[in-house]
């Protein structure tokens, strides 16, 4: 007898109540139109580009400094796009995607 059992016999009339699952609420703009996430290089060695985003720059700054710190990277945020120093795209799409982003990947 294990302990849903158990319990069943202790309280006959309980229903379970299935957990709400709420999504996850950002403080950051969503917006419809997707980023784009692209890779070059430039003198020879790999960037990733984050561009297109529409609101604020602040949350676009926001956006910059928490992708560095989780994936332990350097980077900036210059003329309105997210620089991170390496080739990061599938990593920083499965970051924007779980934060509700639509995100599409640009070139190789």
């Amino acid at each position: 007898m294990d302990l849903k059992d158990q319990l069943k016999n202790l309280f006959p009339d309980h229903v379970p109540e299935e957990p709400q699952v709420e999504a996850p609420q950002s403080d950051l703009w969503l917006q419809d139109s997707p980023m784009i996430c692209k890779y070059e290089k430039r003198k020879g060695k790999p960037i990733t580009i984050i561009e297109g985003y529409t609101g604020a720059d602040s949350d676009f700054k926001k956006l910059a400094k928490e992708l560095k710190t989780r994936l332990s990277v350097g980077g900036s945020f210059k003329n309105d796009q997210i620089i991170i120093q390496g080739d990061y795209r599938d990593k920083i799409m499965e970051i924007l995607k779980e934060k509700g982003f639509n995100v599409k990947r640009v070139g190789g």
